[in-house]
């Protein structure tokens, strides 16, 4: 089917999300949202969820006439065209484009440093956060009157959108600069599980004292990182928040669009929050193929599992994967049923614990010196007891049992800040 061009879409775009809302006396943070939008039935059916992003006539007129900086990636669509292009058609003044790990298009492999261009489309500058810069500069914030920020997050501490979302906040704070968030759900709302991040273990995969899987949004962590004073000095980043419309955090939702290179299924998105400390171990994860996230395994399993997969070096996605020209047998989760993980509503241990059980050279399992690929174990788990309990054999109950009364205490936080049912 022929796409109709980018100008004709926001006209139909713009005439589909024509109820406004006049927030003009609402306190802050303002949150924009019309709950009615697509809870309207047709036929006997819902309408769907309509993001933050879609509901144009909720924020255009207030970005005209200033100068915008937006923090965006290739998530950030509207209809089917990329924000940065259809603001413009609209007649916003894009300034400056800032964007996240694997770059403003989304093409950069994990970990890799992303450098500053020229979008070749708009002629604008994009500024990477994930090269020399974490945040905006003082300088470039002296150029905006606010940041828009939109970027799909998958809901797990370790996946960096979230840890670039509180720098630009610490930018606008400083700056008395406000930041739009064009909200979008979480494919992993549903899950709120893991061990709270400890404080000697804060890093670049762990920065905030959440769980494994958060289960918010980007608009409602930002409200914890206000609310629990997380930026330094427990500064106050103003936000304005356009609102998901007909969403709850159980609701399933398909991503249009892959957020990063290596989450390219919905399988993958959902199983990342259990997969992804695989990375501190000997353990591919699938990287190196066109299946990441949803395989695991690792040439010495041999004879113990049938499945295999070998990792290559893919341009854009691992050029250098774990285990890479080498056959690695393990578990192909690539049709594994959801369902369970939903139903449980917890992480799955049990992939761990029995590749541990399983892999013969046991004093290697967690080691780090087997490729520069693989993360730290305690780092990404945000504990260093959870290895050693692996180790030693403990139960699951004994494991999550050692998590309260933090994730407990997590969960109650949580509710202060939510959107959402």
């Amino acid at each position: 089917m022929k796409l109709l061009p980018p100008i004709f879409s926001l006209i139909i775009i713009l005439c589909l999300t024509s109820n406004c809302v006049n927030s003009s006396s609402q306190k802050s943070p303002v949150v924009i949202g019309n709950d009615s939008v697509g809870t309207m039935t047709r036929n006997g059916a819902a309408v769907k969820l309509m993001t933050g992003v879609d509901q144009v006539s909720e924020y255009i007129n207030y970005l005209k006439g200033k100068k915008v900086g937006i923090v965006v990636n290739q998530t950030s669509i509207i209809g089917n065209t990329p924000i940065v292009d259809s603001l413009v058609a609209l007649g916003v003044n894009i300034v400056t484009i800032f964007g996240p790990e694997h770059g403003f298009r989304g093409t950069a492999s994990n970990g890799d440093k992303v450098n500053d261009s020229i979008d070749p489309k708009t002629g604008i500058p994009a500024i990477s956060l994930y090269g020399k810069l974490k945040r905006p500069t003082k300088e470039q914030m002296a150029q905006l009157d606010l940041i828009l920020f939109d970027i799909q997050d998958v809901g797990a501490r370790f996946y960096t959108y979230i840890n670039t979302l509180g720098h630009v906040m610490e930018s606008c704070a400083e700056s008395a600069k406000e930041m739009l968030i064009l909200d979008r759900p979480n494919p992993n709302g549903f899950l709120v599980d893991g061990p709270i991040l400890e404080d000697h273990l804060h890093s670049g995969i762990g920065m905030y004292k959440i769980p494994i899987s958060h289960g918010m949004t980007v608009a409602e962590f930002a409200q914890m990182i206000n609310g629990e004073g997380w930026l330094p000095n427990k500064m106050q980043c103003k936000l304005k928040i356009i609102k998901v419309a007909n969403y709850n955090h159980d609701m399933p939702y398909d991503l249009p669009v892959m957020p990063s290179p290596n989450l390219n299924t919905q399988q993958s998105v959902i199983l990342y929050p259990h997969i992804c400390m695989f990375e501190g171990t000997i353990l591919s994860q699938g990287r190196g193929t066109y299946m990441p996230f949803t395989v695991l395994g690792a040439p010495k399993l041999k004879g113990l599992y049938d499945f295999t997969f070998t990792p290559k070096s893919i341009k854009g996605m691992s050029e250098t994967p774990l285990h890479m020209d080498t056959e690695c047998y393990g578990l192909d989760l690539r049709k594994y049923d959801m369902k369970h993980i939903r139903k449980s509503g917890k992480l799955n241990l049990g992939w761990l614990m029995e590749l541990y059980k399983a892999y013969p050279e046991k004093d290697r399992f967690f080691d780090m010196s087997q490729s520069k690929q693989m993360g730290n174990f305690d780092k990404l788990v945000g504990t260093e007891n959870l290895k050693k309990q692996i180790i030693a054999g403990a139960s699951e109950e004994e494991i999550r049992k050692s998590w309260e009364p933090g994730l407990g205490d997590y969960k109650a936080m949580r509710k202060k800040y939510l959107l959402y049912p």
